[in-house]
């Protein structure tokens, strides 16, 4: 109730919209577009239902830039301050790291699940830095993570869906190195459309 009546009061700050982009990676200079965006992914969308389908709330948010641009940094701190999160990289995440596994019990043998990543995430937000960096292989099992919201494993003779309803930020590398402005995006970025 004190919390609801901070955030009541807080709302009614005309300047509260800057000073919540403003506090994301504060120590680090500028990019206020990307805080700005990283702070809508904190804070999510609503949630839909319709009769025929259901609209996700989350919010995902790719960042690419140049190398030393402190991309990796703002991702960590963003790792930080949600109240749930799961920060891994792309150069080390495997599609089972992503998602879920089927692991064998060594002492009786019986398969069992062992979470993911994205899984671990639900109700928060996944932080993959150098998204650039995945293999494509493993970078497609995020997909159905971040659209339908969940994980389906079907192995060892283990039929699951998982939840993942979490917002994924990720950033990379641009394609060639450095971004070149007026180029196409997709010129830029080193992931299929």
């Amino acid at each position: 109730e004190e919390d609801e009546e901070k955030i009541k009061e807080l709302s009614k700050d005309p300047w509260i919209r800057d000073r919540i982009i403003a506090s994301i990676a504060p120590s680090i200079y500028g990019h206020w577009e990307i805080k700005e965006a990283l702070a809508l992914a904190l804070f999510g969308g609503v949630p839909k239902n319709n009769p025929d389908t259901r609209i996700r709330g989350d919010i995902h948010v790719l960042v690419i830039g140049d190398p030393g641009t402190a991309k990796s940094q703002m991702l960590q701190f963003v790792a930080k301050v949600a109240p749930r999160a799961v920060y891994t990289t792309g150069k080390g995440s495997t599609a089972a790291g992503l998602t879920a596994a089927v692991v064998r019990e060594k002492g009786t043998g019986e398969y069992y699940l062992e979470a993911g990543a994205l899984v671990l995430a639900d109700g928060g937000v996944a932080v993959i830095d150098e998204i650039d960096k995945m293999r494509e292989e493993d970078r497609v099992a995020i997909h159905e993570a971040m659209e339908q919201q969940t994980v389906s494993i079907a192995k060892a003779g283990i039929i699951a869906k998982l939840n993942a309803r979490a917002s994924v930020i990720a950033a990379g590398n641009p394609k060639l190195g450095r971004y070149i402005s007026g180029r196409p995006v997709s010129d830029n970025i080193n992931l299929p459309p």
